[in-house]
């Protein structure tokens, strides 16, 4: 049986059960649910690697105080491979949720809004002791244990477990996190914020959601796909109808959020784009690829992370979905985007990137920028506004953009990284500098694996890598000059 809608008398749509679907339905199916699965699924369980500034929890690696940064990808002690087998994950602005082989929704991080979607009360946290012989004011103590330690979300809060339905994506924004099932259920937590402060979870009716909540289903057609931004998330539907759920003061969602009814509207709602195949979310833009190939773009645009346009106006907005400006012949494979910049991955390999330069976040080294790149009025080079091929780069398959940082795969596995090292969310050692242009990572932990995922959050990054064996190492070893 198919499922349809019924609107109840509070205005919130909820599913029921219906006739079967007629032809004239299914005549409208463009987009099928195993289209996207290879974006988020790994074939085989991963090993999962975490690096980065983690005084919020972030890295899930423990309470330990010295897990507070960490300076090269470290393996998850928590998530053994040949144990708890993780296929995917999602990483957001200070938190992680991870699938695993059994469906099990794993999470680690910042939990003051409910980001983790279960109870961290009665948590231990260490803290210093301000007369121990050892103690420095540029120490302090341990880390709140359930936040740090990965834990799993307990199956009974998400029906369709029980019912044997499969988790097909998750999600994490700022603050939310929300899981896609294939028979089309959404289950989200946590909450959204706006420039006030918390702005809410759902309409009036819900300000934080502290364990998964079944969204009100919202289109006629199942889900295939969700693009988390900072604080609103895009879903794509059969038919390629994007909907968006969340705060829209930069536009972001598509449509005109005004401020009096902002929390009456705070539900998944159409954002006007009909024909899509693809979504994908920076902070505070998006991206939809169409069915024709044409990328499209909206959202906060003041260092040309939209791409649309070699006018670069400080506080630019994109107020309606406009086309990205791309070389000619370029087919897009993947969108990702951080705070003021984005990447797009071609299916041929090639990366372009467009947006802020100030702390390397694009990845094209100053002789190489393009003659449009913005200038500001003290004669400094501030933007490229409009997607530019990296040069000097190998083919990628994959790549994440964070806050401030990125990564990228290539198709041997290597995973490559640029952007604000500060924080060491680049993973590449313990001079924490900004790093001009995609840069292996190089370390012990993960010199024999192949990484088939990367996810990059505020301060921190996540990979997922199966290891090699030992003539796949040896072979890539050799190619990459690494026994000279």
């Amino acid at each position: 049986m198919k499922r349809t809608n019924s609107e109840g008398s509070n205005g919130v749509v909820h599913k029921t059960r219906g006739r079967k679907a007629t032809k004239s339905h299914d005549s409208h199916i463009i987009n099928h649910p195993n289209d996207y699965k290879p974006f988020y699924l790994s074939v085989n369980p991963m090993d999962i690697f975490c690096w980065g500034t983690g005084s919020m929890c972030e890295l899930g690696l423990g309470p330990s105080a010295k897990n507070k940064e960490v300076k090269r990808p470290r393996l998850n002690p928590y998530l053994p491979v040949d144990n708890v087998k993780i296929v995917s994950f999602a990483v957001g602005g200070m938190h992680t949720l991870a699938v695993d082989s059994e469906n099990n929704i794993w999470s680690w991080g910042c939990n003051d809004v409910g980001a983790l979607g279960r109870s961290t009360a009665g948590a231990k946290e260490q803290l210093k002791d301000m007369d121990a012989d050892n103690s420095s004011d540029d120490e302090d103590g341990d880390l709140n244990d359930l936040e740090s330690t990965p834990m799993v979300i307990p199956r009974d809060y998400l029906p369709p477990l029980q019912e044997g339905h499969k988790v097909v994506q998750v999600a994490a924004t700022d603050n939310l996190g929300c899981v896609l099932f294939d028979n089309g259920d959404i289950y989200a937590w946590g909450t959204f914020r706006c420039n006030e402060g918390i702005l809410g979870f759902y309409r009036e009716e819900i300000k934080v959601q502290h364990e998964p909540w079944k969204v009100p289903s919202f289109s006629k057609y199942k889900v295939v796909q969700m693009a988390p931004g900072k604080d609103h998330i895009l879903f794509l539907d059969e038919e390629g109808v994007v909907f968006a759920w969340g705060n829209g003061q930069q536009y972001q969602l598509g449509r005109k959020v005004m401020d009096r009814f902002r929390l009456k509207t705070l539900d998944p709602r159409p954002s006007g784009l009909k024909h899509v195949r693809y979504i994908f979310s920076g902070e505070n833009h998006s991206f939809a690829l169409t069915i024709d190939g044409k990328l499209l773009s909206w959202g906060l645009n003041q260092y040309g992370q939209c791409g649309v346009s070699e006018e670069i106006e400080d506080g630019g907005l994109v107020t309606v979905p406009q086309e990205v400006v791309l070389p000619e012949g370029v087919s897009v494979k993947m969108v990702s985007a951080g705070e003021h910049h984005s990447l797009i991955l071609a299916q041929d390999g090639d990366l372009y990137s467009f947006g802020r330069l100030d702390m390397f976040e694009i990845g094209i080294p100053k002789s190489d920028l393009p003659d449009n790149a913005y200038t500001d009025g003290h004669g400094k080079q501030r933007a490229v506004p409009i997607p530019t091929k990296l040069k000097n780069v190998p083919k990628f398959k994959t790549i994440s953009a964070g806050s401030h940082h990125s990564m990228a795969v290539a198709h041997n596995g290597i995973a490559y990284s640029w952007g604000f090292g500060e924080t060491y969310a680049i993973g590449l050692g313990p001079a924490g500098e900004d790093t001009e242009v995609p840069t292996r990572i190089k370390n012990t932990a993960t010199q024999d694996h192949n990484i088939v995922m990367v996810g990059c959050g505020g301060q921190f990054s996540v990979s997922g890598g199966v290891k090699l064996g030992d003539d796949e190492a040896e072979k890539r070893a050799e190619e990459m000059g690494d026994d000279e």
